[in-house]
């Protein structure tokens, strides 16, 4: 496992920042099992988690007009290292107003021991947050959190709480990884909550 400290990287029109390794689940599907970097990003494995100071220099060496959104996900879950996130997002608004989405897996809350939601407000314009099932036993079987299945329910109150401080909160699920039935159940959720719900392509 190459470490390196590839702390912005490019996927598609985004830039993506990597702030930490560490995560409160640990996916049977995650993408870091089976690589240790997204296209032509550096390795995602970090030497040490990364200051406040150097993701900002990491920041100040792009080109941010190449770049329609800056997006908080790496190979971590980014709510691990919140108080450098949010330093972060402040610069970011402060520098560019560039438009700011926090890819998640809704336990930011378990992890901060608070909740977090209220200080996304002015930061964060788009909440994304891996769903994955709809049922808590199956949830907790795939995420596979530290949390237990107490996780599932968290996840959800942090989507509807973060309802309330960012413009857009989506709620997602893996095309072909559960069944059409199970799809329509996490509409339902969805709708209950507030949010929105999305669909995505399984990556290799």
């Amino acid at each position: 496992m190459k470490k390196e400290m590839t702390i912005v990287y490019r996927y598609n029109t985004n830039l993506y920042i990597n702030l930490t390794n560490r995560c409160s689940s640990s996916c049977v599907f995650c993408l870091r099992q089976t690589r240790d970097r997204m296209d032509d990003s550096g390795s995602l494995w970090l030497e040490h988690e990364p200051t406040f100071e150097e993701v900002k220099q990491a920041l100040l060496n792009v080109n941010m007009d190449e770049y329609d959104e800056v997006v908080f996900c790496g190979f971590g879950e980014p709510t691990e290292a919140f108080d450098v996130l949010l330093q972060v997002a402040d610069f970011i608004k402060e520098k560019w107003n560039k438009p700011t989405r926090l890819n998640t897996n809704g336990q930011g809350n378990l992890i901060n021991g608070r909740d977090i939601t209220p200080d996304l407000k002015g930061r964060i314009d788009t909440v994304s947050i891996s769903l994955n099932n709809p049922d808590p036993v199956k949830y907790q079987e795939i995420v596979r959190s530290i949390y237990g299945v107490e996780s599932f329910d968290a996840m959800l109150q942090f989507a509807k709480s973060a309802g309330k401080y960012v413009g857009k909160v989506i709620l997602s699920t893996v095309d072909t990884t559960i069944s059409h039935e199970e799809e329509e159940e996490c509409r339902k959720i969805c709708e209950e909550l507030g949010v929105t719900y999305r669909i995505r392509a399984y990556e290799e």
